[in-house]
């Protein structure tokens, strides 16, 4: 079964794409930019050139917030992807240290065994290839030298022969290409957790989106995506619960995760 939560820190392996060796310090207080919490709907708002930022306060029908859902949009002619990887899992903000990216994303689903962590479904890093691929209930997000795509893997399944930089896999399909329904009410586990998805819309564009306080069930995650005015083409569920979290270096902007993390998504400007 996939394991979100990390143990304390191990004796470090070989480690994979880290560029330095410094560390921060985790920020103890888990929000991002909390004045923006004043606005039920922040629109999208550039925060640099080809990046933009969305906040969507969610209501119950008592008019109670119970959900927060930030958004980030990018434009991949001014960005670039990748996947980092390593056995000793790490805090996100040392991801972030040790590889300099732009923005920090935590990763799919993996588990422990004697101290090490590995990933659930394939990932791909540097062009080299860790665990196995998923069947078709899943999703990959794929990096190649150009640009970066989000499929589905009943629609385009791995294929071992393809030249992919990085890759990372996760589940389940939230929004089904064409903008489809991807996880139906007959599969809700009724399960209530933070979330982490990676996405791409109608124009080619990566999203990626948490919702730290733990409200959505995947069901009604998925429906939300669905039916929102997001033009989402395509949408996939990472780890959540503790897992979930995302940093952004400059202007700095944080949702700490509350476990350790074995491999990330990286943003780079081009």
């Amino acid at each position: 079964m996939p394991v979100s939560c990390g143990p304390a820190l191990v004796p470090p392996p070989a480690t994979l794409i880290p560029t330095s060796t410094s560390t921060v310090t985790p920020l103890p207080i888990p929000t991002l930019l909390p004045t923006l919490e004043e606005i039920p709907d922040t629109g999208w708002q550039l925060l640099r050139p080809g990046l933009e930022r969305r906040l969507i306060k969610i209501y119950n029908d008592q008019n109670q917030q119970i959900e927060s859902l930030y958004i980030f949009r990018l434009d991949q002619s001014q960005f670039r992807l990748d996947v980092a990887y390593q056995e000793t899992a790490l805090p996100l903000e040392t991801w972030q240290a040790n590889t300099n990216a732009l923005m920090v994303v935590n990763g799919g689903y993996f588990r422990i065994e004697n101290n090490r962590h590995f990933p659930n479904g394939l990932t791909i890093v540097n062009g080299e290839r860790f665990g196995s691929s998923y069947e078709s209930f899943a999703g990959m997000l794929a990096i190649g030298d150009e640009k970066a795509e989000v499929r589905w893997l009943t629609d385009r399944p791995y294929d071992p022969s393809e030249p992919l930089r990085a890759a990372l896999q996760s589940f389940p399909v939230l929004v089904k290409p064409g903008g489809e329904l991807g996880f139906p009410e007959q599969s809700e586990d009724h399960i209530q957790a933070r979330r982490t998805v990676f996405a791409q819309d109608r124009d080619g564009r990566i999203l990626f989106l948490v919702t730290p306080r733990g409200y959505f069930t995947l069901h009604k995650l998925s429906a939300y995506l669905t039916g929102s005015d997001l033009g989402l083409d395509i949408a996939v569920n990472l780890d959540g619960g503790p897992s979930t979290g995302i940093m952004l270096a400059q202007p700095r902007e944080i949702i700490p995760s509350q476990s350790l993390l074995p491999f990330v998504i990286l943003v780079y400007a081009r």
